[in-house]
């Protein structure tokens, strides 16, 4: 069953409300009304109604039914306000915080945070910053978590592959690493793959003598510890993790090189450029990225993104909250 298909299998029928905070923004509303219409999951729509209705009626978008909800009028406002000072431990006054809960992303990461919706999904029009950084003082990170990452989903034919961190983290230590191995493994799991999980390097198996490569050296024994029962391995090079020969030859007995489906990069540089290689002159279709490691299921668009985009991400995010 191809991989959005089976995603949409799983949560049809169960009501998961999925909170879509840039609600003028066509992109948006298209993929809300498609959503709706096909019964999938539960849009909610963050603005004013009447100028939602209005881009809507412009682009001739049927919206019909979906729950729109204003921060200028919604009437669980002062529960939520009291509930983000308390989140914010102090460091926010009530004053700010009715202020500040009138963001949109604010408002949407408080909705999910409250439970009244199961997830959330923004950034067509906003910076990952804007996205992330509600996300993380208010839904924070799973215990064990210290640092969120982003994933993408590498798609071609009946190939799936999971590259991380790919959106998130400039750089990390080798702890950091070992959490967004074990993260990545997971959320493979979701997308029906049997992780294998390569920690990346220019180095395989000691081959090269440098920080860099020590430091995924130390990330891999972390992340076996933390997670015994996964096949993660490494450090290794590229062609070791994914080519059977070569890995066979570089990292003799290992259970992960030549078969890796699940490959964690030492740096969001070398990620970001891995991925866009692959999509751009491999033909993978990229779907993310993808947050991990947080306690409920926000999802962080690519301003790029098409209405398309939208919407298989808007069942990811679904998913998710399972």
């Amino acid at each position: 069953m191809e991989l959005i298909e089976g995603l949409k299998a799983q949560i049809t029928g169960k009501d998961i409300k999925i909170v879509l905070p840039e609600g003028t923004e066509p992109r948006i509303i298209g993929a809300a009304a498609r959503l709706h219409k096909e019964g999938i999951l539960v849009p909610v729509l963050v603005g004013q109604p009447d100028a939602i209705k209005a881009v809507a009626g412009e682009k001739k978008i049927d919206i019909e039914g979906i729950e729109i909800l204003d921060p200028d009028n919604y009437p669980a406002f002062d529960e939520m306000v009291a509930a983000f000072v308390e989140r914010r431990k102090g460091k926010v006054s009530e004053e700010d915080a009715r202020n500040i809960l009138k963001d949109e992303n604010y408002f949407g990461t408080m909705l999910t945070y409250m439970d009244k919706v199961d997830g959330m999904v923004s950034g067509a029009v906003h910076s990952t910053g804007d996205t992330v950084r509600p996300a993380l003082q208010i839904i924070k990170t799973k215990p064990g978590v210290s640092r969120t990452s982003g994933a993408f989903v590498m798609l071609k034919g009946d190939t799936r592959y999971i590259f991380s961190d790919c959106a998130i983290n400039i750089e990390l230590d080798a702890e950091g690493l070992a959490g967004v191995a074990v993260e990545s493994a997971r959320t493979a799991k979701m997308f029906g793959i049997d992780p294998k999980v390569a920690m990346l390097s220019f180095s395989t198996m000691g081959s090269a003598k440098h920080d860099l490569a020590t430091k995924v050296q130390e990330a891999t024994k972390m992340a076996q510890n933390l997670a015994p029962e996964l096949p993660i391995d490494g450090e290794m090079q590229f062609d070791a993790a994914i080519v059977e020969s070569v890995g066979q030859q570089k990292a003799p007995g290992s259970k992960v090189a030549g078969f890796a489906n699940v490959f964690v990069f030492p740096s969001l540089e070398a990620g970001n450029i891995g991925y866009k290689i692959a999509q751009r002159l491999g033909g993978f279709e990229a779907l993310g990225p993808i947050l991990q490691g947080l306690n409920k299921p926000i999802t962080d668009l690519s301003r790029g993104c098409n209405e398309e985009d939208v919407y298989k991400l808007s069942i990811i995010t679904a998913c998710q909250s399972l």
